[in-house]
């Protein structure tokens, strides 16, 4: 698997190839995403480098003054655009000059010129451009123009509903975890690099991986969770608990905390994926730590009974 080149910060660049280049936001690449992406992917097999035109920060984003929680960090974006086999990632800086520029500048200078686009892929809800003028008509209009294919894919739906990224944050707001990964087309994660942590699992013979999450990233509530990680190339299941401790005490940092099943070595400073599968119980405090060692043994037992199962 190549590594994604990504260009950021910038407005002049210049791809030197031929390009097929997927345009949206991607916040959280779910389903939807993916076919976009599978196009563009599918379109290396006539020689076209496989890219991604996508602002940053979001419109959304610069124009309401806030941010919101992502369901997806940047890094764990750029990763998942790798496994995905795009070649090149553009995240355009999106300000008060750039959100001026009119669409058809944007296909003709950007798309066409920097970025030497022959297909570009988007969905039927695209906008772009000054006052988000630029649409799936405009494209089109513009590929008769200047000689580029368009291909504008359908929104999928899931239960009578289009899928987007709000349905998303809504399923994972919930804790609905088997649903979320019907919607994304993998389970929703948490990754990072494992930090240290108060070591109270190594105590009770239960140790445990922690990961901070920075702040910007959307987590569901706090309590346990039946989880899979990725470490060092393997996959291991396990039990997650999503929350700030309470039984250890207060004023401690938001975590999620995974206790491997037949994993005992060090992974201190390595890189993990957490895969959130199942919501088992809301996090509690309990009255001793003896108390909250059988609640974890509880949680392992029911974990493991789940993945009998599936």
């Amino acid at each position: 698997m190549s590594k994604v080149r990504v260009i950021e910060g910038t407005t002049t660049f210049e791809l030197q190839e031929p390009t097929a280049i997927a345009i949206g936001k991607f916040d959280g690449i779910h389903r939807g995403h993916r076919e976009l992406l599978a196009q563009v992917q599918k379109a290396k097999e006539q020689g076209l480098r496989a890219a991604v035109f996508t602002f940053d920060p979001s419109p959304e984003t610069f124009f309401k003054k806030r941010k919101r929680k992502e369901l997806m960090t940047r890094a764990e974006k750029r990763a998942c655009f790798e496994q995905l086999g795009m070649d090149d990632l553009v995240e355009y800086p999106f300000n008060e000059k750039t959100a001026g520029v009119m669409p058809e500048d944007y296909v003709k200078d950007f798309l066409l010129g920097q970025m030497h686009g022959r297909l570009i892929v988007a969905g039927e809800d695209l906008s772009f451009g000054y006052q988000g003028a630029g649409d799936a008509g405009l494209l089109r209009e513009m590929a008769r123009e200047h000689h580029f294919e368009v291909r504008i894919i359908s929104k999928i739906c899931e239960d009578g509903r289009e899928i987007s990224s709000t349905f998303v944050r809504e399923e994972v707001r919930r804790g609905h975890m088997e649903k979320a990964a019907q919607l994304l087309g993998k389970p929703y994660a948490v990754s990072g690099i494992i930090s240290t942590g108060n070591q109270i699992g190594r105590t009770m013979g239960l140790p445990t991986l922690n990961l901070y999450p920075p702040e910007e990233k959307l987590l569901p509530p706090n309590g346990v969770y039946f989880a899979k990680a990725q470490l060092d190339g393997k996959e291991y299941q396990g039990v997650t608990n999503i929350g700030c401790k309470p039984t250890i005490g207060k004023g401690q940092p938001m975590s999620v905390e995974t206790h491997l099943f037949d994993f005992d070595g060090n992974a201190y400073g390595k890189f993990c994926e957490v895969r959130l599968l199942r919501f088992d119980r809301p996090e509690r405090k309990f009255d001793s730590v003896t108390q909250l060692k059988q609640a974890i043994l509880d949680n392992v037992l029911h974990a493991k009974e789940y993945f009998a199962r599936v």
